[in-house]
C-alpha cells in the first residue's frame, strides 16, 4: 500500500483525534500570544560581531545612548511676541518636570559664559531673568542669541530663517523600552496639541524616539490591516472560483487557525514584532489559500468523476498529498535560506517563515478533508465551476500558444531577458532609515521640516579616542577636531557639528567680553591663561560631560544627517576618512565614524551580500530537489529556467521604476522564487505521470498536464496575486513595493510555468524522451495505482 494511501486512512479513521490535538496545539500556541511585544529599538542589520556594531556599542558604552532626543521645532515670528514666547518656554519647563524627562534645552535654559577675572574662572549667567512681558524685551533677547551667541546656532535657533528648536532630552534607561510609547502618546503628543491649540503655533516634532514610536505603532496598526485585508480579498476570490460558500468556509477556517498559530509561534520563540516578522500572519494566509485550492479542487473533481465520499477524501489526501508537501518544502526552504544569514532580523523572520508554512500545509492537509467528512457531497452547483467557458477559453489558449506560437514564446521570453538586465544595472541601493516612512503623514513632513531647517534628525557620531587620559584638552587635538568640522560644514547634508571644540571656542568669546568675532579656537599664546579659567570653573564641567569622558581620553563629534541614500553617504564617509587618516595618526589616536543611521546603512549593503547567498542557497536547494524527485539533469535545468525568468523582470522593473534595495524590498526574490517554483513542481509532477500513461510520448503528455493543472494553477496564482497586493494599502513604502513586486513577480512566474515550462519540454525532447534521462524519480509523486490506471 502507498505511504500516503496509508496517510489518508489514519486520518479519516481518526477524525476526532486528530481535531482534538490541533485544537490542544492552537490553545496552546493561542496562550503563548501574551509573550508577544513589539520592537522598540531600531533593526539591527548587522551580525553582534561586525566591526560597525562594535564600533558603535563602544560608543553607547562611554556616552551612552544618542537616540534619546525629541526635538520641537516652530517657524513663525509671531513667536517673538511676549505672549508666545513665554507659552514657548513654559512648554518645556512642563517636559523638564517629569520623570521620563533627563534634561531640555531652550532659550528659557540658555546660559551666556562670562569670564570673572577676579576669581580667574568663567561663570554662567542666564541669558534673562523672569519672563519679559514688552515686545522690546523679547526683541533684545532675540537679538542677544542671534548675534552674541554662535554656540548656540542650528543647536536652538536658525538665524536665517528665524526658527527655533528645543531639545528635549529623554532618560537614557527608558528610551527602548514601552515607557517611551506611553511617554510619546499620553504625555508629549496631547500635551503638543494643547499647546498648539492655545498658541496658534504650528509645532513641529521630530527625534529618533518620536520616529521610532510612530513606526512602532504604525506596524501595529497595520497588521490588523494585511490580515483582515488578506482574508476579506482571497475569501472573495476563492468565492468567485468555487461559487460555495462552505468551500470559503473551510478555507478560512484552516488559515485563521495558521494566523493563530503564526502569532502564537512570534511568542512561542519570544520574538518581537518588527517590519518583517509582522509580515508573517498575511503572508501564511496568501501561502495557504492555495494549499485549499488544490486540495478542494481535487476533492470535487473525483466527486464529479465516482460520487463515491470515502473514495474522493481518501484519494485527496493520496493524491495530492505528496505534490503539495514537495510545493510547501520548497517555498519553506526559499525562506529557510535565511537561517544561514548572521543577521538575527532576517534569521528570525526565517525561522517563523519555514516554521509557519508547514504548519499551514500540515493544517489544511488534516482540516481540509475531516471537515468535508463530516458534510454531505457537494451539490452539482458547486461542481459546475470544473467547467466554466472562460477557464476552458483561458487553457485551450496556453494550449495553442506552446503548439503553435513556440517562436513567439522564445522571442518574448530574450526580450525580457534584455530588458531585465538593462533594469538591473540601474538598480540602486537604499541605506535610508526613513525612506520607507510614511509620506502623507505629519511625522514624516516634519522630518523634512527639520532637514531644511537645522540639516537632519539622525545622528552621526565621530568618536576619538586621544589614547591619553585628558588627551581631548590639548590645544592640537582641538586644531584637528576642528578641521573634521570644517569638512562635516561642507556637505549640505551633514547640519553643524557640535563638539567640545564649540565650547572652547565659546570660552574664548567669554575671555574677550563676549565679543562674537572671536568665537575662535585659542592660539597657543592665549591657550594657557584661557585654559586656566576653564580649569577653575565649575562651570563648564555640566556642558563638558555631553562631549568629553570623565577621563579626558574620549570626545565626540556629533552631526545629524538628511536622509540620504548609501551612494552620498559613502562619499562623505570616504571625504571623513581622508581628513581623519591625515590628521589622526593611528598610532596616536583611534578614530571612528559611528551612529544608529550609520549602522542601518551598513546593515543595508550586509544584507544585499546576504540576499545573493541566501537566494543562491535557495535556487540551490530547490536544484536539489528536482535531482530528487526527477533523476534528470535537464529537468533541473529546464525547470529552473522559467522561475529564474520572472526574478529577473522584478529586478529589471526595480530599476526602471526606481524602487531600490532596501531591508523590506530585499524579500522579494527570496518570497517569490519560493513560491513560483510551487507551480513548477505540480506540472512536473503531472507531467511526468502523464508520460508512463502515454508510453513516454512528450507531446500528449505536455498539453495533458498542461490541461490538468492549469486550472488549478491559475486559481492559486490570481488568489496570490491579490493577496500580496493587500500589502500595497500599507503606508510604508517598502512594503507597497514588496506586495506589488511579489504580485507581479508571481504572476509572471505563472505565464512562464504555463506557456515557457511546456515549450522547454516540448522542444528538448529527444533530449529527455527515454527513460534513462528520466528515471523513475526518488519518491513517487502520485500513487502508482493512478498511473496503470492510466496506461489502461
Amino acid at each position: 500500500m502507498n505511504f500516503w494511501t496509508k496517510v489518508a486512512g489514519i486520518i479519516l479513521r481518526n477524525r476526532y483525534l486528530v481535531l482534538l490535538i490541533i485544537a490542544i496545539i492552537t490553545g496552546f500556541l493561542a496562550s503563548q500570544m501574551k509573550y508577544m511585544k513589539f520592537s522598540y529599538t531600531e533593526a539591527n542589520l548587522l551580525p553582534e560581531d561586525h566591526e560597525a556594531n562594535l564600533e558603535y556599542n563602544k560608543f553607547l558604552e562611554i556616552f551612552g545612548e544618542e537616540g534619546n532626543l525629541v526635538i520641537l521645532g516652530v517657524k513663525d515670528s509671531t513667536v517673538f511676541t511676549p505672549k508666545k514666547f513665554n507659552a514657548w518656554n513654559n512648554l518645556v519647563k512642563k517636559f523638564e518636570e517629569l520623570d521620563e524627562i533627563d534634561f531640555t534645552l531652550s532659550i528659557a535654559d540658555v546660559q551666556k559664559l562670562k569670564a570673572d577675572r577676579k576669581n580667574r574662572k568663567f561663570v554662567l549667567e542666564p541669558l534673562y531673568e523672569g519672563d519679559p512681558t514688552t515686545s522690546e524685551e523679547v526683541l533684545e533677547i532675540k537679538k542677544q542669541l542671534f548675534e552674541k551667541l554662535p554656540f548656540y546656532d542650528n543647536l536652538l535657533y536658525n538665524k536665517e530663517t528665524g526658527t527655533l528648536q528645543t531639545a528635549i532630552y529623554i532618560k537614557k534607561e527608558i528610551i527602548n523600552t514601552p515607557k517611551r510609547r506611553d511617554f510619546i502618546f499620553d504625555v508629549l503628543k496631547p500635551t503638543i496639541k494643547q499647546f498648539e491649540k492655545d498658541t496658534n503655533l504650528d509645532v513641529r516634532v521630530s527625534g529618533m524616539p518620536y520616529i521610532r514610536t510612530l513606526n512602532a505603532q504604525n506596524i501595529q496598526d497595520e497588521i490588523i490591516l494585511f490580515v483582515g485585508g488578506a482574508l476579506g480579498i482571497t475569501a472573495v476570490i476563492f468565492f468567485f472560483f468555487f461559487r460555495s460558500f462552505r468551500a470559503t468556509f473551510i478555507t478560512l477556517l484552516v488559515v485563521l487557525i495558521g494566523v493563530v498559530w503564526a502569532f502564537g509561534f512570534i511568542g512561542l520563540f519570544r520574538y518581537e514584532i518588527t517590519v518583517l516578522s509582522a509580515l508573517i500572519p498575511p503572508l501564511i494566509i496568501v501561502i495557504g489559500v492555495p494549499n485549499a485550492v488544490f486540495l478542494i479542487n481535487k476533492y470535487q473533481q473525483e466527486v464529479k468523476k465516482h460520487g463515491n465520499q470515502a473514495k474522493s477524501l481518501q484519494r485527496v489526501i493520496s493524491k495530492i498529498g505528496n505534490a503539495t508537501l514537495m510545493t510547501n518544502i520548497t517555498t519553506a526552504s526559499g525562506f529557510a535560506t535565511f537561517v544561514f544569514v548572521k543577521s538575527s532580523l532576517l534569521r528570525e523572520f526565517g525561522i517563523l517563515a519555514s516554521v509557519n508554512i508547514i504548519s499551514i500545509f500540515i493544517l489544511a492537509l488534516l482540516i481540509i478533508p475531516i471537515i468535508y467528512s463530516f458534510m454531505p457531497l457537494p451539490k452539482k452547483k458547486h461542481l459546475n465551476h470544473l467547467e466554466r467557458k472562460w477557464i476552458e477559453n483561458v487553457v485551450n489558449w496556453m494550449e495553442s500558444m506552446v503548439k503553435k506560437q513556440r517562436i513567439t514564446i522564445y522571442f518574448a521570453t530574450v526580450l525580457f531577458i534584455i530588458l531585465g538586465i538593462i533594469g538591473v544595472y540601474q538598480i540602486r541601493v537604499s541605506g535610508s532609515l526613513i525612506e520607507d516612512m510614511p509620506k502623507g503623514l505629519e511625522f514624516y513632513k516634519d522630518i523634512k521640516f527639520f532637514e531644511k531647517e537645522f540639516g537632519g534628525i539622525m545622528p552621526l557620531e565621530i568618536l576619538i579616542d586621544t589614547k591619553k587620559d585628558k588627551g581631548v584638552m590639548k590645544l592640537s587635538t582641538l586644531k584637528k577636531m576642528d578641521k573634521i568640522n570644517e569638512v562635516i560644514e561642507n556637505f549640505p547634508e551633514l547640519s553643524k557639528p557640535i563638539s567640545v571644540v564649540n565650547l572652547v571656542k565659546y570660552s574664548k568669546q567669554a575671555y574677550y567680553k563676549g565679543n562674537p568675532k572671536y568665537y575662535q579656537l585659542p592660539t597657543s599664546q592665549e591657550q594657557s591663561y584661557i585654559f586656566s579659567y576653564t580649569k577653575n570653573s565649575d562651570s563648564n564641567a555640566g556642558m563638558l560631560k555631553s562631549f568629553v569622558d570623565s577621563t579626558g581620553r574620549y570626545a565626540r563629534i556629533t552631526t545629524f544627517m538628511k536622509d540620504i541614500g548609501t551612494e552620498k553617504m559613502d562619499v562623505i564617509q570616504e571625504r571623513l576618512k581622508t581628513v581623519i587618516n591625515k590628521e589622526f595618526p593611528s598610532e596616536n589616536y583611534t578614530v571612528s565614524v559611528t551612529g544608529k543611521a550609520l549602522v542601518f546603512i551598513k546593515g543595508t549593503n550586509y544584507l544585499i551580500k546576504n540576499l545573493v547567498i541566501s537566494l543562491s542557497l535557495a535556487i540551490l536547494l530547490i536544484a536539489i530537489f528536482m535531482a530528487w524527485m526527477f533523476r534528470s539533469p535537464q529537468m533541473i535545468l529546464i525547470s529552473l529556467i522559467p522561475n529564474m525568468l520572472p526574478l529577473l523582470i522584478t529586478a529589471g522593473l526595480m530599476g526602471f521604476l526606481d524602487i531600490p534595495i532596501k531591508p523590506s524590498t530585499i524579500l522579494v526574490f527570496s518570497i517569490a522564487f519560493g513560491i513560483s517554483v510551487d507551480d513548477t513542481i505540480h506540472f512536473l509532477a503531472k507531467y511526468r505521470q502523464e508520460l508512463i500513461a502515454n508510453k513516454w510520448r512528450i507531446k500528449p503528455s505536455v498539453y495533458s498536464a498542461l490541461r490538468e493543472t492549469g486550472v488549478s494553477m491559475f486559481y492559486t496564482s490570481i488568489v496570490l496575486f491579490f493577496g500580496f497586493l493587500v500589502f500595497t494599502l500599507s503606508s510604508f513604502g517598502g512594503t507597497i513595493a514588496l506586495g506589488g513586486l511579489v504580485s507581479v513577480t508571481l504572476l509572471l512566474a505563472m505565464v512562464s510555468n504555463l506557456l515557457l515550462l511546456p515549450s522547454l519540454l516540448l522542444t528538448f525532447e529527444k533530449k529527455i524522451a527515454n527513460k534513462k534521462v528520466f528515471k523513475e524519480p526518488a519518491m513517487k509523486i502520485f500513487p502508482p495505482k493512478e498511473e496503470k490506471n492510466k496506461e489502461k
